[in-house]
């Protein structure tokens, strides 16, 4: 079963500042989320809902939407900015 995937503005701000040649392992990781959005290594969020990969020194959060199909992307962090 495949799932829409939704980008926020926020997560699109800081993708761009992510540099060329590590936006491309991330942009995958995402994109992946479209048939797996609880791949492997995928952790749920303890403090609010939903869940985050890790991707180098970046983590891209996330929510799902099983009844709607729907991922939406709302962060993507460095390690150094928790």
């Amino acid at each position: 079963m495949s799932y829409r995937l939704i980008i926020e503005r926020q997560a699109e701000k800081e993708a761009s500042k992510i540099p060329p040649h590590l936006r491309d392992g991330i942009d995958r990781a995402i994109l992946s989320l479209a048939q797996e959005p609880r791949r492997h290594g995928c952790r749920k969020l303890t403090d609010k809902e939903g869940y985050r990969i890790r991707v180098g020194d970046y983590r891209i959060l996330y929510s799902i939407d099983d009844k709607a199909n729907i991922v939406v992307v709302y962060r993507i962090i460095t390690l150094a900015s928790k």
